[in-house]
This record gives C-alpha cells, sequence and structure tokens, in this order.
C-alpha cells in the first residue's frame, strides 16, 4: 500500500451562474477550501481524474466506454474553464500499458476535448487546468449503451494497483453526480430535434451548427434553466433529484464499498435518480482505485439536495496527508 488521496465531488454547469444560492453553500465553500488545503499539503505527483463529457468532445459517432487521454484540452463551456491540461504522456502511456497486462483495452486520445465536467473540479481545487500533472480518465456517462459499474470497479482498482506500482503520489478525483437529469440541454440519443442530434451526432460535421453555436445555445439554456429553478418553473421531480438515492450512494463511498453498485443497472439507475447519476461511475472508479492504492476511510464529506444547482450535491475527502 502506498500513500495517496481521494476527492470525490459534484459538478454542474449551473453551480457558476446560478440565480440563487443554495443555503448550504457555505458549507459547501468551506469544504472545498478545506480540500484544496489537503490536496496542497499532500502536494501530489500527479492527478488522476475520472469524468464524463456532454458532446464537447466525445459524440456518437464514436463513443468509447472509458478513454485515457495522453494530451487533452478543455473547452471554455458554460461552468467550465478552457487551456490546456498538463498530461504527463509517458506516466499515461505506462498506465495504459499496465492496464492492458491486467486486461484492458483502453481507448487512447492524443487530442481529447474535455469540458466542465473535467476542467470545473480540476481548476477549482488545484488552482488551474496546468498547475499540476493531470491523467484523464474518459467514462461514458451520457450516451447508452452505457459502461457498468462492476467493469468500472474492475477498472478503478487495476489503475490504482498500476499508479501504486509506480511510487508515485497520486490523487485520486471523481467528478459528477449525484441525482439529476439534465436533458434539457443533452437530450437522451434518438430524442432530441435533428440539428441537436446532428451536433451529437459528428460534431461540427453533422452541419447543424458551428461550435460556437453549440457552446452559445448551452449558455443561453443553462442561465435560462438557473432561473428556472429558483421561480419553480423546473422542480425536483423535473431534475430527479432523489435524496433517498444519494444518501445510499453516499453510504457506500463513505465506506469504500461500491459492492451494491454490481447490480445496478443503468436504465433503473436513470429511472431513479436520473441519466446523470450515471456520473458516478466516476465516485466509483476513483474510490476504487484510492482504495487499491492506499484505503484510508474518508474522514469528510457533505450532502446538499442542492435544486438551485439543478443537482443533488456530495463531495468527499479520504486519505492525503490528513485533514
Amino acid at each position: 500500500m502506498t500513500q495517496s488521496m481521494l476527492v470525490c465531488v459534484s459538478h454542474s454547469p449551473i453551480i457558476m451562474i446560478r440565480a440563487k444560492a443554495p443555503r448550504e453553500e457555505p458549507e459547501i465553500s468551506r469544504l472545498y477550501q478545506q480540500c484544496v488545503a489537503e490536496i496542497e499539503r499532500y502536494d501530489p505527483d500527479v492527478v488522476v481524474v475520472f469524468g464524463s463529457d456532454h458532446y464537447s468532445g466525445f459524440h456518437l459517432d464514436m463513443m468509447p466506454s472509458y478513454c485515457i487521454g495522453l494530451q487533452a484540452r478543455a473547452e471554455h463551456d458554460v461552468g467550465g474553464f478552457g487551456g490546456n491540461l498538463d498530461v504527463p504522456v509517458q506516466e499515461a502511456l505506462r498506465l495504459i500499458e499496465s492496464l492492458q497486462r491486467a486486461g484492458f483495452d483502453p481507448a487512447a486520445s492524443h487530442g481529447m476535448t474535455v469540458d466542465h465536467a473535467f476542467s470545473q473540479p480540476i481548476h477549482r481545487l488545484l488552482g488551474g487546468l496546468d498547475t499540476r500533472p493531470v491523467i484523464p480518465v474518459f467514462l461514458n456517462a451520457i450516451a447508452p449503451p452505457l459502461p457498468t459499474f462492476a467493469r468500472i470497479r474492475e477498472l478503478g482498482t487495476a489503475i490504482g494497483l498500476a499508479m501504486a506500482q509506480r511510487g508515485l503520489k497520486t490523487l485520486y478525483l471523481g467528478s459528477g453526480g449525484l441525482s439529476h437529469h439534465p436533458t434539457r440541454y443533452y437530450p437522451l440519443s434518438g430524442t432530441a430535434t435533428p440539428e441537436v442530434q446532428a451536433w451529437q451526432m459528428h460534431a461540427e460535421l453533422g452541419g447543424s451548427m458551428s461550435r460556437e453555436e453549440w457552446f452559445s445555445r448551452l449558455r443561453d439554456m443553462h442561465e435560462e434553466g438557473a432561473a428556472m429553478l429558483v421561480d419553480g418553473r423546473r422542480t425536483r421531480a423535473d431534475i430527479k433529484l432523489n435524496p433517498e438515492f444519494d444518501a445510499e450512494f453516499l453510504d457506500m463511498a463513505m465506506n469504500l464499498d461500491f459492492e451494491r453498485t454490481r447490480s445496478w443497472e443503468a436504465g433503473n439507475v436513470i429511472e431513479t435518480a436520473g441519466i446523470g447519476a450515471m456520473e458516478l461511475l466516476a465516485w466509483v472508479a476513483a474510490g476504487e482505485a484510492y482504495k487499491a492504492a492506499d484505503g484510508r476511510m474518508p474522514h469528510a464529506s457533505l450532502y446538499a439536495p442542492t435544486l438551485e444547482y439543478g443537482i443533488g450535491y456530495g463531495m468527499l475527502c479520504a486519505g492525503g496527508a490528513g485533514p
């Protein structure tokens, strides 16, 4: 076992443009700053970030279950921060080779594009996109067919073992969830208008809109959506905000025991807690990676049913140099 660190945190475009602060926001900010301080004290050699995408860099014409970035840049989308990630390419290659020896065949990208799912927590927790070496691990959590929680648990374990063998101080960062259903902005495949479907399939090559038009559309819709969450036009039911589901999952996460997710099926999860709950694949992967490399129990956590953010908001921190 080697010393590692784990931070899992929800993301949402609306966090950065919320029309009204949820009452829990001061406590959320306090824990965020605690995690920032603990990361600085731990001073990781490398950060492995597990996250999803919202048709910014990955599209239906080629949608891997998981992919490791050898080079990566972040779009300046709503709720996100634009710029290049500092990807240690040789370490990323060694990780891929280790995974291959362990029976995995991850896709690799020499030009990965990520969005707020990666850039929001990286920027806010690390102080910028290129302040520390980051290996981005994309997990498909938006476009069925989706990977299973069982397989992603195994992937996380394999990554944790591989990084531990390298002897590097590693921060595992899981970004996403908890319950939410953002299909207003990112419709399920087959339910979108022709223009949006064309973007989801081929991005600009779909011919329906430019990148500028796509991201402008998203910003306008999220600004409107933030107001709707406050004035009652969008409710907890609309976004499938499910505190009971969230509490069950956070209990697993705080015990680093994700065995119950082995039987979870994507369709049931989406029906119960929204398509956004599939982003918990990132928490599971990060948690299993950390457990394989370290395993000290989380020492700080938070949950808030933040309708104002459009999500069930969760956060936890484990390991590192201690609180």
